[in-house]
């Protein structure tokens, strides 16, 4: 991406991106690129991007005034209808930005993945999530705002669930986001409830995490041989999927597709998709996925990290997963790490097939570390126990005596102290 405009094909929305450089700031570049890609995938055309070094926003307009006039005379030259910046702004700079310019409509970043989140929701809470973060982010830029009130049209910036309700009615906006959270309370009532079901069963759960379009999704149908919607776009996938996925060694294990990462995430976001995220807090370990052929994956992975940390989920074993190998010039270098410490690394390609099965051996080894050969016996009598265990783990041998029954299995750390009140050595 340059300063320059650059011609391309006609789409309904021309956009031009706007970018401020602040002292000792790094990646504007790259940020800026990642917007273009954003525009495109809400349905827009990036045409150009301005970029100024400043000390610091200017508290009316973002940018100085000399940018504004040069801003204001690319969107009359190319028809542009619409002008998004690369930063939050407050809801008084977008006012005066568009009052300077007097014709696009401004948004900000965080609006435009909040639209293209509202573009790509499908299920029930799906939605949901999408409108109550809408609300949550753009009530106090809506409130008293003619223009932005009149524009809901369903265009880039606008559209969603809940525009139909700000439009008829502003002041049920809070009201409906109380709705909004109650509808989510239920569904996150029956989310608990099977989540506790899968860990009755005692079968091993990982989540699939990473950047957006680091190919998550297209990762978990080559190992699961599933149809979950893959797509090269940012955000293809909202609604996390959980699929079984057999290990070599014959025993199963259950594979979490998230939605995707991205720098700069909307905290309204983070809070209304917690309980989906959730699904990365209760897994047994992660599988974060990183694009290796593009440049800005060691900012992406910093970006993943840094969002599992503020999740509370990054002190768990981590398969770092260095896909899309197909589309590198050289194979990436895949840091060598300490497996004891629960860490590992491979390079794949999702799309070929290549490395999938050097991952299944790591997931293997991942589901069996910590285990150990238990031999318990429970007496007659204690049946009840007995069958707590069938329903948590796989037995390997049963054998009947006449007092009890004893039991050989490979147990986890969790299951072996559930019932170390049963354990017995083979001299016993």
């Amino acid at each position: 991406m340059n300063n320059s405009t650059t011609n391309s094909e006609e789409k309904n929305i021309r956009a031009v991106i706007v970018g401020i450089e602040l002292p000792g700031q790094t990646g504007t570049e790259a940020s800026i690129e990642e917007l273009a890609r954003l525009i495109d995938t809400a349905g827009g055309e990036c045409i150009a991007a301005l970029i100024q070094n400043r000390e610091a926003p200017d508290v009316r307009t973002c940018i100085g005034k000399g940018k504004i006039e040069e801003l204001k005379d690319v969107c009359e030259k190319n028809e542009i209808s619409l002008v998004v910046f690369d930063c939050e702004l407050s809801p008084s700079q977008i006012r005066n930005v568009e009052e300077e310019l007097g014709g696009p409509d401004v948004i900000d970043r965080s609006m435009l993945i909040l639209d293209i989140f509202a573009l790509h929701a499908v299920t029930r809470e799906g939605k949901l999530q999408v409108e109550l973060a809408q609300l949550q982010y753009t009530a106090p830029r809506l409130i008293g705002k003619g223009k932005e009130m009149s524009r809901l049209e369903g265009r880039i910036g606008t559209r969603g669930p809940g525009e139909s309700k700000l439009e008829t009615d502003r002041r049920h906006i809070h009201r409906r986001m109380d709705a909004l959270r109650r509808e989510l309370a239920e569904i996150e009532k029956n989310r608990t409830t099977m989540r506790h079901a899968r860990e009755r069963n005692g079968i091993p759960k990982a989540a699939i995490a990473g950047y957006t379009n680091a190919g998550k999704s297209t990762l978990t149908n080559a190992l699961c041989d599933s149809d979950i919607l893959a797509e090269d776009k940012l955000f293809a996938t909202l609604d996390p999927t959980t699929r079984r996925f057999t290990l070599p060694d014959g025993s199963e294990m259950l594979l979490t597709d998230t939605v995707g990462f991205i720098r700069n995430l909307p905290h309204q976001l983070i809070s209304a998709f917690r309980s989906t995220l959730e699904e990365v807090q209760f897994a047994d370990f992660i599988i974060i996925v990183i694009d290796a052929s593009d440049p800005e994956a060691p900012a992406q992975t910093a970006v993943t990290e840094q969002l599992l940390a503020e999740l509370k989920a990054d002190d768990k074993p981590r398969i770092y997963v260095f896909n899309k190998i197909d589309a590198c010039t050289e194979m990436p270098f895949v840091p060598n790490f300490d497996e004891s410490e629960g860490i590992y690394a491979c390079a794949v390609s999702a799309l070929d097939g290549r490395g999938l099965d050097r991952l299944a051996e790591l997931l293997e080894s991942v589901v069996n570390n910590g285990k150990r050969r238990l031999k318990l016996f429970f007496p007659y009598g204690r049946e009840g126990e007995l069958n707590r265990l069938y329903a948590l783990s796989a037995v390997d041998d049963v054998e009947y005596g006449d007092e009890g029954t004893t039991v050989t299995l490979n147990a986890d750390r969790k299951i072996a102290g559930m019932f170390e009140g049963f354990a017995v050595t083979d001299d016993e």
